[in-house]
């Protein structure tokens, strides 16, 4: 099998596609906190400037989950058709309220009634709390393991999705983009909407730091598997303990004021809790519940060698050139939201 600085061509498709993914959940993950924020702010001009705060770069920021679905269709066929199949009805629902979230934040400002503003506010609010829901009960799902057969189809039902672990990974996203977007916002605001949002941070910090410490304890004591990587490779160590300390750090840099270290802070326990998640599953992708014969891993549901050497290619140019378009556009629309006649 052909290697690249020492790693099999899959391992480099698993780092790849959990990269993207990863991505994803730290650039929608604040715009998802800031719709779910976006009932708490009652006036008009706050709940505009709350728009206007995510309006240049939510669209942008939806693009690496097109480009995370691309990259595990072409990297591993066969988990894509398996989760895709196994997660059909969440997915389809999920589709469902990405368009709603959007034709909220578009259509909200089209019209000047008050009851037509309230619609698509609570539109957007729901659809936004849902979506992050919907990303936790998926992830939930697949650390636990799906019951999968041995041609890798999804033997389970819908009800099986909402489970006890699942259900705390999804509160548990809820929390962690929540506090992701407050921080988000208090960098973006100012005046008595600042004042606002601090402790709106403070609070949703709090909410993360229980809904961690909760899903941390359960995952010790009922899912071992997700630590045995740890055991085998003792340098793992250093995964949890970064995590820890960037938890730490967020509290920290809130207390200073300094929230754009703390948004920072945010960003790398997104990254690293994702890390925590690929290293408790590696080499595997997809764990069975039936038969750990069944398992997919990097390997048996991987594309051919040559198939992945010539994607990464494109992966290599592709993903570097939409990071520096991202970081393009929040350098642009730097600073806080300022309302003019083009905005929402």
């Amino acid at each position: 099998m052909e290697t690249i600085f020492g790693l099999d061509l899959p391992t480099w498709w698993f780092l790849v596609v959990g990269g993207v993914f990863t991505g994803y959940a730290i650039l929608d993950g604040f715009d998802l906190g800031a719709g779910a924020l976006h009932l708490f702010f009652k006036k008009e001009e706050s709940r505009r400037i709350a728009l206007n705060a995510i309006g240049p770069v939510w669209d942008g920021n939806e693009v690496w989950l097109v480009i995370g679905g691309g990259a595990l269709f072409a990297g591993f066929p066969v988990v894509y058709a398996t989760v895709f199949s196994a997660f059909y009805e969440l997915f389809m629902l999920f589709l469902v309220l990405l368009i709603f979230r959007a034709i909220s934040i578009e259509f909200r400002s089209k019209e000047p009634m008050a009851w037509w503003r309230q619609l698509w506010d609570v539109s957007y609010s729901v659809s936004s709390i849902m979506l992050a829901l919907s990303l936790g009960l998926v992830l939930g799902n697949i650390i636990q393991g799906l019951p999968i057969d041995d041609q890798f189809i999804y033997r389970g039902t819908v009800g099986d999705f909402f489970n006890p672990f699942s259900i705390l990974m999804a509160i548990t996203t809820l929390s962690l983009f929540m506090m992701h977007g407050a921080i988000y916002l208090v960098m973006k605001t100012e005046n008595r909407l600042y004042a606002k949002l601090t402790v709106l941070v403070k609070n949703t910090t709090i909410f993360f730091v229980l809904m961690f410490a909760l899903s941390t304890v359960y995952t010790l004591l009922y899912l071992p598997h997700m630590v045995e990587r740890f055991k085998e490779v003792p340098m793992m160590f250093f995964f949890p303990v970064l995590t820890i300390l960037a938890v730490a750090n967020i509290t920290r840099q809130i207390t200073k004021r300094k929230y754009r270290f703390a948004f920072f802070s945010s960003a790398f326990v997104t990254a690293m809790l994702m890390a925590l998640v690929a290293v408790g599953l590696f080499p595997n992708i997809v764990l069975s519940t039936i038969d750990p014969q069944f398992h997919i891993d990097i390997h048996n549901g991987s594309s051919t060698d040559k198939s992945l050497k010539i994607m990464l290619t494109f992966a290599v140019i592709g993903v570097p050139l939409v990071g520096l378009y991202t970081g393009f556009v929040f350098w642009t629309f730097r600073g806080k939201v300022k309302l003019d006649e083009t905005s929402y």
